[in-house]
């Protein structure tokens, strides 16, 4: 009896996960062929891995200054140069990627746990439940997403933890909006209508049907939205208004460089040419996500 029960039990459970990673394999088989979405993760996991290994990459300290090595062009001592106090420019975007990427992962992390399950609650119940999360919803619309985040740390004060939650919150809408008419199309399919029907509770819908559904729109919105999340906070620290001297943070080191764009134009160039590169590395592979999980390119496979 035992061994039926976990034969029952193991075969159906292997048979899924099996399914499962078939299913990731499908994807990555897809994604692979698109080549402008290998060269944005080539790009993210360039960018993760120098800021990972930066301490064995430059021997210089990102912070520690020189004043009598200000501003000096790129050459064989510093390949990217010194800024005006003379820190050198290699050593602090490394470790300001580490930095980068770790209020972008954070902040969309703050939005995905907070937008998936409203827009979940707000798709599935409808009713009073759905007009107060919707009207909540429009009002953080009406601001420009850089403009609410901005907002939100003129009240909470500057620093590294008020900029994740700003940024955070600022993303916390379009997760809302796309969960919950991904949930409005998902909840009348007739697999929703046939679990209420053998009386499944709503937890078990919500978590077992609805959600891993959602996924696939909510993981593209994710990885487009980390681009976002890093251009966010690096237009809050080139205004002064995100994570403070002398740590080293892209937005930052750019905000400083525009005082020399004339005089040392590479002091405010390879900053934003860092920007440029992550924000770009997201949106690749974010379309590329886009498409390879498109379930109704499964048939080109």
């Amino acid at each position: 009896m035992g061994s039926i029960s976990f034969t029952r039990w193991w075969i159906p459970g292997f048979v899924m996960a099996k399914r499962k990673k078939q299913g990731i394999l499908a994807v990555w088989r897809r994604l692979r062929r698109q080549h402008a979405a290998m060269l944005g993760l080539f790009i993210i996991a360039s960018l993760a891995l120098l800021g990972i290994f930066a301490p064995f990459l430059t021997p210089y300290d990102p912070v520690k200054q020189d004043l009598t090595h200000v501003l000096l062009p790129p050459s064989r001592f510093h390949l990217l140069g010194t800024d005006h106090l003379g820190r050198d420019i290699l050593a602090r975007i490394l470790y300001g990627t580490r930095l980068s990427l770790f209020i972008g992962f954070l902040a969309v992390g703050l939005g995905l746990l907070v937008g998936v399950p409203l827009g979940i609650i707000s798709g599935y119940y409808g009713g009073w439940l759905d007009i107060v999360i919707q009207r909540f919803v429009d009002v953080m619309l009406a601001f420009p997403s850089f403009l609410l985040a901005l907002s939100l740390v003129s009240l909470l004060g500057v620093g590294l933890t008020n900029v994740i939650l700003a940024v955070g919150v600022s993303t916390i809408p379009s997760f809302i909006r796309l969960t919950r008419g991904s949930v409005l199309v998902i909840r009348e399919q007739t697999y929703i209508e046939a679990a209420k029907a053998v009386g499944a509770h709503d937890t078990t819908i919500l978590f077992k049907h609805i959600l891993p559904n959602t996924l696939t729109p909510v993981i593209v919105q994710a990885t487009l939205g980390l681009g976002v999340a890093i251009l966010m906070a690096s237009g809050l620290g080139f205004l002064g208004l995100g994570v403070q001297p002398p740590t080293p943070e892209w937005g930052a080191m750019l905000g400083e460089g525009r005082n020399y764009i004339f005089s040392a134009p590479h002091v405010a160039t390879f900053p934003g040419l860092t920007i440029f590169l992550a924000v770009l590395g997201f949106n690749l592979l974010g379309d590329g996500l886009r498409d390879a999980l498109d379930p109704y390119l499964k048939t080109l496979t």
